[in-house]
């Protein structure tokens, strides 16, 4: 599990592995995230874009850029929240990701809503 906060902005994440999707055979391992993001400033702020680091088991590095998430930029005013799952492939049974989101605050000004790192690895793979 993750959780940040920037400026007011709280952002969750709980990952887990996707065995019926999967094919460990085949080097293929599927990891669904749900993000919980949560205004917890005193002014409204908009998620304009994602931007997620991907790092597999061997050190391979994936960058995803792009608007808004799950084809939502929400709005959300003080005490609101959103929420949505999405999905990571990977080649190998651990990884990580991390990033953030960029956000625009009701006075006009961006920043950038951090995602710590987080650990995508198949069950009793690790110790």
């Amino acid at each position: 599990m993750s959780e940040t906060v920037t400026r007011g902005v709280r952002v969750l994440v709980q990952p887990r592995y996707m065995p019926e999707q999967s094919e460990p055979s085949k080097s293929h391992f599927l990891f669904a995230y749900h993000v919980t993001i949560r205004n917890e400033s005193e002014i409204t702020v908009q998620l304009l874009s994602r931007h997620w680091v991907i790092t597999d088991g061997e050190g391979k590095v994936e960058e995803v850029r792009g608007p808004g998430v799950v084809g939502y930029q929400p709005v959300l005013k003080p005490g609101e929240q959103f929420q949505y799952t999405s999905g990571c492939p990977l080649g190998t049974p651990v990884g990580t990701m991390h990033g953030s989101y960029q956000m625009e605050a009701e006075d006009g000004s961006q920043f950038d809503a951090q995602i710590d790192p987080f650990r995508l690895a198949v069950p009793r793979m690790l110790n």
